[in-house]
């Protein structure tokens, strides 16, 4: 479990999401100027925005994720290859996938091995970090484990709960199922919904390593709140 001894310990476990479509220009400068401020470890954007956000970072250490095949996952493991390589062209140090989730209904174990395979291998040979998104609501227990079971094997950094664009998002059932079934070998992330401290606390102490959310800042602000009180 992460140690969270401090609020830069707190908001660098955080990716910073924006990846809604109407947003502008103004709008996303803020987000990363927010971002920024508040000591996130990484900005979480559609892909078309890599190049934006790596112009207006300038020399922050803040990292920036692609979201890839976002929401659905429903492109070919060639488009989803490509939209990797050119995001990480553009400035990307990390990429979030959606799976193609009617092959994991379909059982097609072989081709969604193969789709890690070959983003994961994209991602290694340029040193950049690797989530595979789930997108659990839409998953039984079966599935989920049996797409932990792929991740063991092929080893991207995260394996990740969701978009937060289907009929739900993360849950402390499906945090501490994916730690558990990860066995170590791969980090969780919990995104989809996390919004106040309690349930950003709740899914670091059961063993997920990142919280993607667009309420850092209030997730902040309850953690200090918390100290305060004690």
């Amino acid at each position: 479990m992460i140690e969270i001894k401090s609020v830069s310990d707190l908001t660098r476990v955080f990716d910073h999401t924006l990846l809604k479509p109407e947003t502008t220009r103004e709008r996303f400068a803020a987000y990363v100027k927010e971002g920024i401020e508040l000591g996130c470890g990484m900005l979480a954007i559609n892909s078309l925005w890599v190049s934006e956000a790596k112009r207006l970072r300038q020399d922050s250490l803040i990292h920036i994720g692609a979201a890839i095949g976002f929401p659905l996952g429903q492109t070919t493991i060639a488009v989803k290859a490509y939209e990797t390589e050119r995001a990480i062209a553009e400035g990307a140090d990390e990429i979030d996938y959606v799976i193609h989730i009617g092959a994991l209904k379909d059982k097609d174990y072989d081709y969604l091995h193969t789709e890690m395979r070959t983003i994961v291998d994209i991602c290694k040979k340029q040193g950049v970090i690797c989530k595979v998104i789930f997108e659990n609501c839409l998953l039984t227990d079966e599935e989920k484990i049996a797409m932990c079971q792929i991740a063991r094997e092929v080893r991207p950094d995260f394996i990740k709960t969701s978009t937060g664009f289907s009929s739900g998002g993360a849950t402390f059932a499906d945090v501490a199922l994916m730690v558990k079934e990860a066995r170590g070998l791969v980090q969780v992330k919990a995104a989809g919904g996390i919004r106040d401290w309690p349930t950003c606390k709740k899914m670091l102490e059961l063993g997920a390593t990142r919280i993607g959310t667009s309420s850092s800042k209030a997730i902040m602000e309850g953690y200090l709140q918390e100290t305060l009180t004690k």
